[in-house]
């Protein structure tokens, strides 16, 4: 599927979720494999907190120490981003799989939305407690704002227990923060202009950071504002961002 059509299915995606977050159970699970006898099985939930940045479907990866998805200070891959600039997990999940750390990697097809919480299920084969979790989601109403954790430990999990994680929000550094019409592929940019979503050109910096936030349109009359932004208040942003629960079910 090539980049254009696939930017015009994300966009075509969002309306629906719009009209179904009220309709919306809290949890919706899927599951990537049916357990076998010697697997183990992890799940995984997410859950967005913010109060109006819907989440891309989520990319889950499981896998052994070596692999890195991310790093501050470090250019994006071109997985993440286009994950981080189209919310489109594909190319993010590819490049795990090819990875020799790889041992399961799941590419969801559910948007969350604001206070929801979405559940993912994978097994897999494992014979020791080299296990580690990455999993990253776009922030659609941004330019190419996105949250995860790379190279969690999970491996001493029994069966029956948990952990949890708080989320912080990166900006993968390759496009620019213009807020403006036609580069923000969420239901916040109802310009109807086709060029929003992932673009190969980087801009300068290039380099994965912390997020600084989304100015908006601001209040009128007020210093912190962005004429230009089609996006508003309702839309800006603070850490953390996302609830992470992984489980061990067998």
């Amino acid at each position: 599927m090539n980049h254009t059509l696939k930017k015009s299915l994300l966009v075509t995606l969002f309306p629906a979720l719009i009209v179904g977050l009220s309709g919306c159970s809290d949890n919706d699970s899927s599951s990537n494999s049916a357990p076998g006898n010697n697997n183990i099985e992890f799940e995984v939930s997410v859950t967005n907190l913010s109060a109006n940045q819907p989440f891309s479907p989520i990319a889950v990866i499981y896998h052994k120490d070596g692999y890195s998805a991310w790093s501050i200070g470090d250019e994006a891959s071109s997985g993440l981003e286009e994950l981080a600039e189209s919310g489109m997990n594909e190319a993010f999940v590819t490049e795990a799989e090819n990875h020799d750390a790889h041992l399961a990697a799941i590419g969801d097809d559910e948007f969350i939305g604001p206070g929801q919480t979405h559940t993912i299920s994978a097994s897999f084969a494992n014979d020791d407690a080299d296990i580690e979790l990455t999993f990253a989601t776009m922030l659609v109403n941004t330019n190419d704002a996105f949250t995860g954790l790379s190279g969690w430990h999970i491996g001493e999990l029994q069966v029956g227990e948990s952990l949890t994680r708080l989320a912080p929000i990166y900006d993968a550094g390759t496009e620019f923060n213009s807020e403006e019409a036609g580069t923000i592929p969420g239901p916040a940019d109802s310009s109807g202009i086709e060029d929003r979503g992932f673009n190969p050109e980087r801009e300068v910096s290039n380099i994965v950071t912390r997020h600084p936030g989304v100015v908006s349109q601001g209040v009128d009359g007020g210093f912190d504002e962005n004429p230009d932004s089609v996006l508003d208040e309702s839309h800006r942003f603070d850490a953390p961002i996302a609830k992470i629960v992984v489980t061990r079910v067998n």
